[in-house]
């Protein structure tokens, strides 16, 4: 038995049915539609009716919406005719067109309108198909126009995709004259997020150039030369987005700087020059002031953007293991083995000698673990052992740990610090291999060892502390982090450093 398939002639057979009735080719023909669309238009201050004539068969299932419409044998049904008033007549040809014919072009011009229809009637290979399209399109000179119109239309998966764009490219977005072109909702959007990589004196002198160009003030006028009227223009324009900004992460000098310019609202001006005073003052004073204000001006801006661990949760986990907001708030993404592909020699160069580090690891099973070091790979006081020792070397550090986020026995999140007596082993240095936490005199018994092209060796145990209830040397030690205890494979793997 042979299948034959002429998907293509089905296609356009299905298509000239309905175009040759509605485009009003062979008009003597009997008609065999059983159900009227019409689009509604008001362009002028007459109403245009534009009537299409369809199937309820090939609506129904096409559209969830339809399909759900004649079931419940409503007032459309009954009368084989449905009004519509949110959609021109082009797109609803087209989409007509598509639900027969099964080809839709999607363009610039009209993905946002497809998205919108198909949102609203249920048509989910339309809605994936137009998502698709955008997202491929969108660039930082349109992101702004599409987040606009997603909002206007209540396309709130758009209106997401469009914030995660300028977040991912915000230091690069922010420098363009598109930024000038956020609402202000959309800017208080922005600067609530806890992690924008950019530093935070220049978020505060675009969010000046910004107040600027919506009071229709003049850029290339200094701020020391603005007139008092225009002065107060632009506190009156940020005064409901500039308490957004982490004032903490200023220096003395830019915060005086921003003082004399007197371009922030007085209740803002105010808290930074008590501020200002208690630096100079004991911590704990200052401490106490932050803590009483509890304001977003005085809580750090988190600078962590990985790709392996997005929960916010999973932050917060990570935020109390390191115990030290400091870093944890300046720390970057330093290397990704996705981006930059993963050789030893290439980690070595750019993780090195870079003080505290924190490594995330994510294998092909989505296993997510890693470690963390107070003391960084290769620091000074390693040098001059590594150098005798045939390019390796042990580093002491006391408050190193491992960490476990999703692992094969579902456990929740867990810390695992280096056990007492065996600080002196916390990590290994080797210039023939990568990261390696707990040194065994055997490289296959080391907690953590990668090696060239992700693979790596897990005997966890060895050095740190085991969850309750495991035993070190045995096969759920050995599996516990990885899923397996030797050449597991990583997907990914991230290092962060100051």
């Amino acid at each position: 038995m042979e299948t034959y398939l002429n998907l293509e002639k089905l296609s356009n057979d299905l298509k000239n049915l309905f175009q040759n009735q509605n485009q009003n080719e062979n008009e003597n023909e009997e008609s065999y539609f059983d159900f009227e669309i019409i689009c509604e238009q008001n362009k002028t201050k007459e109403t245009k009716e534009i009537s299409f004539k369809t199937h309820k068969s090939i609506l129904s299932s096409r559209s969830h919406y339809f399909k759900s419409l004649f079931n419940s044998k409503m007032k459309e049904y009954q009368e084989n005719k449905l009004i519509l008033k949110d959609v021109s007549s082009s797109i609803l040809f087209s989409i007509l067109n598509y639900f027969y014919s099964g080809k839709i072009e999607i363009n610039l011009e009209n993905a946002v309108e497809i998205l919108f229809f198909s949102s609203k009637y249920l048509i989910d290979e339309l809605i994936e198909n137009c998502l698709k399209f955008i997202k491929n399109n969108t660039q930082i000179e349109t992101v702004v126009d599409v987040l606009k119109l997603s909002e206007s239309m209540h396309l709130n998966h758009l209106s997401n995709f469009c914030y995660k764009f300028i977040f991912e490219n915000f230091d690069k977005f922010i420098k363009t004259p598109f930024f000038l072109d956020l609402e202000e909702n959309h800017l208080n959007s922005v600067l609530s997020s806890g992690s924008i990589l950019i530093k935070e004196f220049e978020m505060f002198q675009s969010i000046i150039k910004w107040g600027k160009h919506k009071s229709n003030i003049n850029q290339v006028k200094e701020n020391e030369k603005l007139e008092k009227e225009e002065k107060e223009k632009i506190k009156n324009q940020i005064s409901n987005i500039i308490d957004k900004i982490r004032f903490i992460d200023f220096s003395k000098e830019e915060i005086e700087d921003i003082l004399k310019q007197d371009l922030i609202p007085n209740q803002i001006s105010e808290k930074l020059i008590e501020f200002q005073k208690l630096q100079n003052r004991n911590q704990k004073e200052l401490k106490e002031f932050i803590h009483k204000e509890n304001s977003l001006i005085f809580k750090r801006r988190m600078k962590f953007k990985s790709s392996i661990i997005e929960e916010k949760e999973y932050f917060k986990k990570l935020k109390e293991w390191i115990n030290d907001d400091e870093f944890f708030f300046q720390m970057k993404r330093r290397f990704s083995a996705k981006k930059e592909g993963f050789s030893y020699k290439t980690w070595h160069e750019k993780c090195d000698n870079k003080g505290k580090t924190l490594i995330i690891i994510k294998t092909k099973e989505n296993y997510i673990f890693g470690g963390f070091t107070s003391v960084g790979f290769l620091s000074d006081e390693t040098k001059w052992s590594i150098q005798y020792s045939f390019k390796k070397g042990c580093i002491k550090d006391e408050d190193a740990f491992l960490f476990s986020i999703k692992n094969p026995r579902n456990d929740p999140p867990q810390k695992f610090p280096i056990r007492k007596g065996e600080e002196d082993n916390a990590i290994m240095y080797h210039l023939d291999y990568g990261p390696i936490f707990g040194y065994s005199t055997s490289r296959l018994h080391d907690d953590i060892w990668l090696y060239e092209n992700l693979q790596g060796y897990t005997n966890f145990g060895c050095r740190y502390t085991l969850p309750n209830g495991i035993q070190v040397n045995t096969n759920q030690a050995k599996n516990y982090l990885a899923g397996s205890y030797h050449k597991w494979k990583a997907d990914e793997l991230e290092c962060f450093m100051i």
